[in-house]
């Protein structure tokens, strides 16, 4: 913030002192870069992009910052469209690949007459509206993180630190400039991103930002579930779910974004719901290390699957049968949930299959059991299956079953899947009677007349 802003120069570290280099960045990237200052910008590389090039790491996307107008990047590419209210950003688009561009922005104040809109708002100090442009230096000192407020300056290939980032960086410390708890009122997502990079990196938190924590989860109930689906999916899908996990759970972060599974986690002795859970993260984890894809609806099944329990044992106690129950329960959770966290239908909907798949599996003969195979869903069922079987006797003998099935040709399958034959009644024998009875009858008859 204003008050801690330092007038000293930014630290600038020549191209010799430091590992960032053009043949590592995106060529699309470049490309913006280059054509902002054949224009007469002034263009930098800035954030996640640096920071990570910075480690020796791969980074996910390349931001660009300037002193350009979101109207004026605009005018430069014809593949370009301008988003956002909050921030004006210019989205430039090649193929798949977006590059973001972002106007150097200023700490303005509420009354700020200053060229550009003035900060807007909420009662509670959220800001709504942040489109106050300024310098290079004010843009470093008004983002979040320490380490996300690092240059790439494509005029001289320079690093350029106004706030310390360098030195956080090589402590591998998690630091947020100015005031940690203005500006986690300021923008309550912030919490969920100091636990995403201190898991994502391996860094610890600087005091000062961990310690409001512990205490302000409540603020992210003010967040539209919108942003807040979106923040899920950096947190768990990032390569690090598992210690994700564990640090929401630490910091009672978790249980303002999945309130229900948080209370089954808690009120359970056993461990089964954090096993499957856990599991399922490790699985998310280990298929990202393999540049498999991931599916969102398979990580919200087991993010849901206790609570979803949980609800159908009640709504069997009062006499709905299993299927029922499991489609009524299906549906409070689910609406239960999006009050916290969106949930789009295209990811609503196959999650619900999974969870309808794990009764459907128990069905073992016949044609029922070979049509399954063809399920769209069928993998991401028998998927979720063997996570189940992890801490459950039951879903493991099944698992088993269906395995094995797997692994048979077709023939086999249908030789598998046979109906046991039932035992054939034969016609009930004819008692006979007794000897002496025939003989009783016969003497009963009248003698033959002469």
């Amino acid at each position: 913030m204003e008050s801690t802003r330092s007038n000293l120069p930014p630290v600038i570290i020549p191209r010799p002192e430091h590992n960032v280099s053009r043949a590592n960045i995106s060529p699309n990237a470049v490309k913006v870069l280059y054509r902002l200052r054949e224009a007469g910008y002034r263009a930098c590389l800035v954030g996640g992009g640096v920071r990570d090039l910075l480690l020796g790491r791969e980074p996910k996307d390349f931001d660009v910052a300037t002193d350009a107008r979101p109207e004026q990047v605009y005018k430069l590419f014809r593949n370009c469209r301008l988003i956002g209210r909050r921030f004006r950003l210019a989205h430039v688009q090649f193929g798949q690949e977006i590059v973001e561009v972002a106007t150097f922005r200023a700490c303005g104040r509420d009354s700020d007459d200053s060229d550009g809109p003035s900060v807007e708002r909420a009662a509670d100090g959220r800001i709504l509206s942040d489109n106050v442009y300024g310098t290079i230096e004010d843009d470093a000192w008004r983002r979040d993180f320490t380490i996300n407020a690092l240059y790439y300056d494509i005029a001289n290939f320079a690093v350029l630190d106004y706030v310390g980032g360098m030195a956080d960086l090589q402590a591998g410390l998690i630091r947020l400039i100015g005031d940690p708890a203005q500006h986690y009122h300021e923008d309550p997502v912030r919490l969920l991103r100091a636990v995403r990079f201190a898991a994502k990196l391996g860094f610890r938190l600087d005091p000062a930002t961990e310690a409001p924590l512990h205490r302000l989860g409540h603020l992210l109930e003010k967040i539209p579930p919108a942003r807040l689906f979106d923040e899920v999916l950096k947190l768990f899908l990032g390569g690090c779910a598992i210690q994700t996990f564990e640090l929401l759970r630490h910091y009672r972060l978790f249980v303002w974004l999945f309130p229900a599974t948080e209370r089954c986690l808690n009120h359970q002795q056993h461990h089964y719901p954090k096993t499957l859970l856990v599991r399922a993260l490790a699985s998310t984890d280990s298929r990202l290390a393999e540049n498999k894809p991931v599916n969102p609806a398979f990580l919200f099944a087991a993010l849901l699957w206790e609570p979803l329990r949980e609800r159908m044992r009640h709504l069997e106690a009062e006499g709905l049968d299993a299927h029922m129950a499991l489609q009524e329960a299906a549906e409070r959770v689910i609406q239960a949930q999006i009050r916290h966290t969106a949930l789009p239908r295209r990811y609503s909907l196959p999650m619900r299959e999974i969870w309808e798949l794990q009764q459907r599996l128990t069905v073992i003969a016949g044609k029922r059991a070979l049509r399954l195979l063809d399920h769209p869903r069928f993998r991401a069922g028998y998927d979720f299956l063997l996570l189940r079987a992890e801490a459950d006797e039951q879903a493991a003998e099944l698992a088993d079953w269906w395995t094995q099935l797997l692994a048979l040709d077709p023939a086999g399958r249908v030789l598998a899947t046979q109906p046991a034959p039932k035992a054939k009644k034969g016609k009930p024998r004819r008692r006979r009677k007794p000897r002496s009875a025939r003989g009783g009858d016969q003497a009963a008859q009248p003698a033959p007349e002469a």
